[in-house]
């Protein structure tokens, strides 16, 4: 007889009480055909496994992002109250915001509204994390290994990369840029709830 060893039955908990939790406003993002550059270059964002660990040009730029830290720290103790967890999310986010030229904050918003900030989030549509990313990308660039999208460097590397490729396509829009990352481009309901969350996240 096959026995589940008690990391396999924690992991197996944990998802169902993800599956069983109220769905945050998360959708799904479309496989959409795109350039061999484009997949190229997602892919190789997404297969660079830099440390989250910011180098910074001056003590000033330190300053801020310490008192950033600290500050999102206080905030997010409800939600993630264990305190080396919460603080390795935020060097995270942090780190995967800025290396995809997105704001931290903005990556904030989205994962409040996406997850509600539950790293074994799984939405209807299958999406994965706490960015809610779907299974398919780890396939069109990654190694196909979706169990991966539970990590949490791995889901927010995807997340922001995605995101930052959406912006692209859509010349800097925002808003569309949001809309196909939930895959419902061109309506309201998700962008609005993402730039509300993002503005509660601003310092």
């Amino acid at each position: 007889m096959n026995r589940i060893q008690p990391k396999s039955k924690l992991l197996a908990l944990l998802l169902a009480l993800a599956c069983a939790m109220p769905p945050a406003l998360a959708g799904n993002q479309k496989e959409e055909a795109m350039s061999d550059s484009v997949r190229l270059a997602l892919a190789n964002a997404i297969a660079d496994a830099t440390p989250p660990k910011p180098k910074f040009g001056d003590i000033n730029q330190r300053i801020q992002y310490l008192h950033w830290l600290g500050h999102m720290s206080d905030r997010l103790k409800k939600r993630l109250p264990d305190g080396r967890v919460r603080r390795e999310f935020l060097e995270t986010v942090w780190y995967e915001a800025k290396r995809s030229g997105l704001e931290p904050s903005l990556v904030l918003g989205l994962i409040q509204v996406e997850s509600a900030f539950r790293k074994y989030a799984i939405s209807s549509a299958k999406a994965h994390g706490y960015m809610q990313v779907m299974p398919f990308w780890t396939r069109v660039v990654g190694d196909g290994d979706r169990r991966k999208l539970f990590h949490m460097q791995t889901n927010l590397r995807y997340g922001c990369s995605i995101l930052r490729m959406y912006i692209d396509m859509e010349r800097g829009d925002l808003y569309l840029a949001l809309g196909r990352y939930n895959g419902s481009r061109g309506r309201p309901e998700y962008p609005n709830a993402v730039r509300a969350a993002w503005n509660q996240w601003k310092t």
